[in-house]
């Protein structure tokens, strides 16, 4: 029986090529939708969109995954991972975007969906965007920290400029070199400030450089001017890094004045163009001569007054008169000298026969007290022979005692036969 015999099949109009006995072609789900996936891609091979991004996501095959959306519909886009390489910025759930790419069925879900080849963000510039991204997250990891500046060396033997060496900015910069000092060297290592594989040359040439047996004092990266396309490779992360990671100061003289380039916020010190990176590297010779011919006149002026100020203190001293008659002074103190020798020997005289009278009263005054005056006087000394005491009292002796007396004049040794106690 056929579907469509009775009378709500569809007309004749609605339906697909019938075969040779009039009845309808019926095609699978497959068939169907490899048809309505032709038609679509034919209808719709390119196409600008915008929308707000949703339900991000990105797995490990690096394809990106995403719904654009609005107030009134949704619609479903890829990325596939060589054209989301090439993408200049990071994207997420949220962000306003315009993208480019043609409409595309997927068999197994049976729904079509956006296949993305360009994008921007809506509102601002992919590369602006990247920029932003790639400054927040480098100055969040301190890379632009100004507290890490390091200064340059006044008078630097070997400079290292990381550039092209065709472009005009190492003419330019040897140029100005050649003109304001001679005493540095300056090396050149070539590579490639612009397009694709630049950024990984400019952080190859950095390494190198610090590297290099032959030390470095300072390191120039930059190029002449351009617009941020041009100057890109400078704001990528490997060259951002390498800059900041360099062992030797370094100096970003990448020539655009007005926009600053992350290489900039990255290097010891920033130079609008490299015509001013050698200005600020080095000293301009006829300054140095002339502050130095400048020194050396002020050097030779404060010699010349302190020679002058040393010749008057000189004369003045010479003009005193400890040096016009220097003997003068030493008579006087011989003479002084003198005269306090004859008042010592006098106050010493003086002062020992006073000490020799009072030694006279004081021997008087013994004399007087002492035992031998009053022997002298008729007394005598009893003592004992035995042990020399002194004897007061009779009863203090005994029969047969030996006893000396001590007279003014000698002594006599005695027995003692009586003994009177009263």
């Amino acid at each position: 029986m056929n579907p469509f015999d009775d009378d709500e099949s569809p007309s004749d109009a609605g339906l697909a090529a019938a075969p040779s006995d009039g009845r309808a072609r019926v095609l699978s789900v497959s068939e169907l939708t490899d048809e309505v996936k032709g038609l679509l891609e034919a209808s719709f091979p390119a196409v600008w969109v915008s929308g707000e991004i949703s339900n991000f996501s990105r797995p490990s095959s690096g394809h990106c995954y995403f719904t654009l959306k609005d107030e009134r519909a949704q619609l479903r886009a890829v990325v596939w991972r060589g054209a989301a390489s090439k993408l200049k910025f990071n994207m997420h759930d949220g962000m306003e975007v315009i993208c480019f790419g043609g409409l595309d069925l997927y068999p197994p879900r049976g729904s079509y969906q956006l296949v993305v080849s360009k994008m921007e963000p809506k509102g601002i510039g992919a590369l602006e965007l990247a920029l932003r991204q790639l400054r927040d997250k480098l100055a969040a990891e301190g890379l632009f920290d100004p507290g890490c500046k390091r200064p340059l060396p006044k008078f630097p033997r070997r400079i290292a400029f990381v550039t092209s060496p065709t472009g005009a900015a190492v003419r330019d910069f040897l140029e100005v070199m050649k003109r304001r000092w001679s005493g540095a060297d300056v090396l050149i290592v070539p590579t490639r400030v612009q397009g694709d594989g630049a950024a990984r040359e400019i952080a190859a040439g950095i390494e190198l450089v610090n590297r290099l047996a032959t030390p470095v004092d300072v390191i120039v990266v930059g190029r002449g001017g351009g617009s941020l396309e041009d100057l890109w490779c400078f704001n990528e992360e490997p060259v951002v890094r390498a800059v900041a990671a360099s062992r030797i100061p370094t100096v970003s003289a990448v020539g655009h004045e007005i926009d600053v380039t992350l290489c900039d916020l990255a290097a010891d010190v920033r130079a609008l163009t490299p015509s001013e990176a050698a200005e600020l590297i080095v000293p301009a010779q006829e300054a140095i001569v002339a502050a130095i011919r400048d020194r050396t006149e002020r050097m030779t002026a404060a010699l010349r007054n302190k020679a002058l100020s040393a010749r008057q203190r000189l004369t003045q001293l010479a003009e005193r008169r400890c040096f016009r008659k220097p003997h003068e002074l030493l008579h006087e103190r011989a003479q002084r000298l003198d005269e306090l020798w004859t008042r010592a020997g006098r106050g010493f005289k003086f002062r020992l026969e006073r000490e020799r009278e009072r030694l006279q009263a004081r021997a008087a005054q013994l004399q007087s007290l002492s035992p031998l005056g009053v022997l002298a006087r008729g007394y005598s000394l009893t003592q004992l022979a035995a042990d020399d005491s002194l004897v007061r009292d009779a009863a203090e002796l005994q029969v047969g005692d030996v006893v000396r007396t001590r007279f003014a004049q000698g002594e006599a040794l005695s027995r003692v036969e009586e003994i009177r106690t009263t």
